[in-house]
């Protein structure tokens, strides 16, 4: 067992290590390079990740995980995801008092939206709607950049190069969010994950619904986002091409 003061004598001993021995701990400047070099020298063996994809299914995982957040998590064959994706917005076009359309980010897979009836309104964002216009849409579809199986998690990243996401907005105002998952999209952890994502652009993390539970420990949806999210996870061996 670690004690206070062995744990201080470890973090005292990788200061020096990184400083060197006349480091900025003593007022003096160190040798050139010290600095650098004794950090890059710094044993790094601490566990990155708890979940190893060989003896895990990651998949099963990150479904698990992200209906625990109250999300609606579907798997689909990819010769089926066309029409789930025109069920879900026929259903939810249907229930509204007054049609209303859906905002479609570009680079949306054509083929994932063949199926969406004529009477169900799609809409572009290009031009960018207004935040007034976002607020009359039904809800949104897109894909993401990655998906986290740890913690249920899906991460949009936003900009040129990016598409299908579209920019962040679009998933902040509209009340439903559909987002279409890739089996191949799941990292199994957050630092697998973010090393797969850019990041000189931005990047939107979505675990569930959005909600609080600031006032009295009572769960309110749909505060600072889509108080709806369904994923559409498309198994491994069944996966489409973008």
């Amino acid at each position: 067992m670690t004690t206070p003061g062995d744990a201080r004598d470890q973090i005292l001993a990788r200061i020096r290590a990184a400083t060197g021995p006349e480091g900025t701990a003593n007022g003096r400047a160190g040798p050139a390079g010290s600095v650098d070099e004794g950090y890059a020298a710094l044993p790094r063996d601490y566990l990155s990740a708890h979940h190893d994809p060989a003896r895990c299914d990651i998949v099963d995982l990150f479904a698990e995980r992200a209906a625990d957040y109250r999300a609606v998590v579907e798997r689909v064959r990819t010769d089926d995801l066309p029409a789930a994706v025109a069920r879900i917005l026929a259903e939810r076009w249907g229930r509204a008092a007054r049609p209303v359309p859906f905002v479609i980010p570009d680079g949306l897979p054509a083929q994932w939206l063949a199926a969406v009836p004529a009477a169900v309104q799609l809409t572009s964002d290009t031009p960018p709607l207004s935040a007034a216009e976002l607020d009359t849409m039904a809800g949104v579809v897109t894909g993401c950049a990655v998906a986290i199986a740890e913690t249920g998690t899906i991460i949009l990243e936003h900009g040129p190069g990016s598409p299908g996401q579209g920019r962040r907005a679009l998933t902040l105002v509209p009340d439903f969010h559909l987002a279409v998952v890739l089996a191949a999209q799941v990292a199994a952890d957050l630092p697998e994950g973010f090393a797969r994502l850019n990041p000189a652009r931005p990047h939107t993390l979505i675990s569930g619904p959005s909600a609080t539970s600031d006032i009295e420990l009572i769960r309110v949806e749909g505060v600072h986002g889509p108080r709806q999210l369904h994923v559409l996870l498309v198994p491994p061996e069944t996966e489409i091409a973008t």
